[in-house]
């Protein structure tokens, strides 16, 4: 379970694709430099935006490298799921 979190928001979302998406639309609101965008996966901190680094960081030993993997899963599995609808059309 991930949970996207920043001042005055915070979601909850099965997919890692989901929740990546949803905290890179929210880059726009992160207007101060006291303000970020953070990833949980459970109640752990993984993945954090601010607009005092140019870049998102992962946070944790090989946690980039275990989203990668869970990222490319995830969109496998959508595009079987795409294959077979197409096919039971």
């Amino acid at each position: 379970m991930f949970r996207v979190v920043m001042p005055g928001y915070s979601q909850e979302f099965e997919r890692w694709t989901d929740a990546l998406e949803t905290a890179n639309s929210l880059k726009p609101k992160c207007k101060r430099l006291t303000e970020d965008i953070r990833i949980f996966l459970f109640d752990e901190l993984i993945w954090i935006y601010s607009r005092s680094h140019k870049y998102p960081q992962y946070i944790g030993a090989g946690m980039y490298d275990r989203l990668a993997r869970l990222f490319v899963q995830e969109a496998m599995e959508a595009e079987a799921a795409s294959s077979d609808e197409t096919a039971n059309e």
